[in-house]
């Protein structure tokens, strides 16, 4: 064996590895090792340095489209789009949903009030329901007895005889008797205002009053009616469509005592206002009151009816 070969464990020779001349002094040649050909990869259109891309004249492949600049969408730019429908829908929803809960709110009032004053305001609800079912009971009675032959004539006469009973009474320019309350206000250390009256009036018609009449303590009395006006008079005195009543005053009613009892005392009601201005108020029932005091129409000078 010559000398540039070296012995192994099979006896066969193995080949030198090659050198390169070292740099002055002995140092490593600096210049760096030529790469690898089975290492070498193409580089991607990113790596590519600029001024060595494709030929931009050469043509796609068969059966694929070149794709321009604007053919590029974003999977970014329509995940941005959803996000923001789905915000704007979601704020909608929570703005319906505040403004829902705005509207069913319960009343502070109610919400205030005791469970037995609930229970008797839901019965009295519930009795005002029954009456008008019979009231419409009674009409759809009426309305067939029109229709019939041989009692059309008699059933029309006593309807209208009734109707005009029933107008003359709303009206003010019949008398009337039957249940009720009589509500007498009795003024602390303010006097009784016309306002705290007109809320009385106004709560016992919402409760179904049919008939009532004021009285002041000099026995003058006042037909209560739609068109009655309250003014504030001169030493805690009212005026009621022009003619002055002393205290204490006294409201006569006709309707469902129970019903009626209930709407005063609900709370922040009548009662509880003017005791609150440091009177009292009186509420008791009447198995038969009466309204006597009538009330003189005004004549018409504009309306007629309709023919």
């Amino acid at each position: 064996m010559s000398d540039e070969h070296t012995q192994t464990g099979t006896g066969w020779p193995q080949p030198a590895e090659p050198t390169r001349p070292d740099g002055p002094a002995g140092e490593p040649d600096p210049r760096p090792e030529a790469p690898d050909p089975d290492e070498l990869s193409p580089l991607s259109p990113q790596e590519r340095p600029s001024g060595e891309d494709e030929d931009p004249s050469a043509a796609p492949a068969e059966g694929v489209a070149a794709a321009g600049p604007a053919a590029v969408v974003s999977p970014w730019r329509r995940f941005s789009s959803a996000a923001v429908v789905i915000v704007v829908l979601l704020g909608l929803l929570g703005f319906t949903l505040a403004v829902q809960l705005k509207m069913t709110s319960t009343d502070s009032s109610l919400a205030a009030a005791r469970q037995e004053d609930l229970v008797r305001i839901l019965y009295d609800l519930e009795a005002r329901e029954i009456r008008l079912r019979q009231d419409i009971a009674a009409l759809e009675e009426s309305q067939r007895q029109l229709r019939s032959g041989e009692q059309g004539r008699q059933a029309a006469l006593e309807e209208a005889t009734r109707r005009a009973d029933e107008l003359g009474i709303l009206a003010g320019t019949l008398p009337a008797r039957g249940p009720g309350l009589t509500v007498r206000f009795q003024a602390g250390a303010k006097p009784i205002s016309a306002v705290r009256v007109l809320d009385a009036v106004q709560e016992l018609r919402g409760a179904g009053a049919e008939a009532m009449q004021i009285s002041g303590g000099d026995q003058a009395t006042v037909r209560i009616v739609a068109s009655t006006y309250f003014l504030n008079g001169e030493n805690g005195a009212l005026i009621v469509d022009g003619r002055p009543l002393t205290g204490p005053f006294t409201i006569t009613v006709l309707g469902d005592p129970a019903t009626m009892r209930t709407a005063l005392n609900i709370p922040g009601g009548v009662v509880a206002s003017v005791a609150g201005d440091g009177g009292n108020v009186i509420v008791e029932e009447r198995e038969v009151a009466e309204v006597s005091a009538l009330h003189v129409p005004r004549p018409l000078e504009h309306a007629r009816p309709v023919s």
